[in-house]
């Protein structure tokens, strides 16, 4: 946290310049035992905005100008950091999910939440822009019987095969993910002609 602190420190100014509102967004979510906890993220949307769902539709109005640019690069999640320090979270784990998703698959979180939901895992990756997957329509039920019971399906493989060098090809598998963000810089140093011409990587 300390190495991120200046990134932590622009995405709050960003955050607070755009339209002067709280920095952080809290909401409850389930963790380890079902034990309720607040998880912390860069506030991406207007405030108010959970009044109207949890879920983000594609190309949702109620996100933020400055909430576009940190849920692209995943830097709205950098808060949870605190959670994994205060110990309701771990680096990798199933993400963790309001109540009433929980509940309506109890006996898969049961096996899940034996330890504390984590920031990432492969479930996350799979879903990285969760939004895109939707179509137009009644996004909640598509969430709860499509895509949430694959990520479920994704994160219960993991659980029973992980181990601490799988934890560290998703921390890194993760944060590869963040090599986009060096597109910022493209412009103004441009790569050389035969540099331009080899294939890009993607995670």
């Amino acid at each position: 946290m300390l190495l991120l602190s200046p990134l932590f420190l622009l995405a709050a100014l960003a955050v607070k310049w755009d339209d002067g509102g709280p920095v952080l967004y809290a909401q409850d979510r389930v963790g380890k035992n079902f034990r309720s906890f607040r998880l912390l993220k860069f506030r991406s949307m207007a405030p108010g905005s959970e009044r109207s769902g949890v879920l983000t539709a594609p190309s949702d109005s109620r996100i933020t100008r400055v909430g576009r640019v940190l849920r692209k690069y995943k830097l709205d999640e950098l808060p949870q950091l605190w959670n994994v320090l205060q110990g309701d979270m771990q680096l990798v784990g199933p993400r963790p999910e309001v109540a009433r998703y929980v509940e309506r698959f109890r006996e898969r979180y049961a096996i899940l939440l034996r330890q504390p939901p984590g920031i990432t895992d492969p479930a996350s990756l799979a879903y990285r822009h969760e939004e895109q997957c939707f179509q137009a329509g009644a996004i909640e039920q598509q969430y709860l019987a499509r895509i949430l019971p694959d990520k479920l399906r994704l994160s219960l493989e993991y659980q029973r095969r992980r181990n601490f060098f799988s934890d560290l090809a998703i921390l890194l598998h993760t944060v590869a993910g963040l090599i986009p963000f060096a597109k910022l810089f493209r412009r103004h140093n441009p790569a050389p002609a035969d540099a331009r011409t080899m294939p890009s990587a993607r995670h």
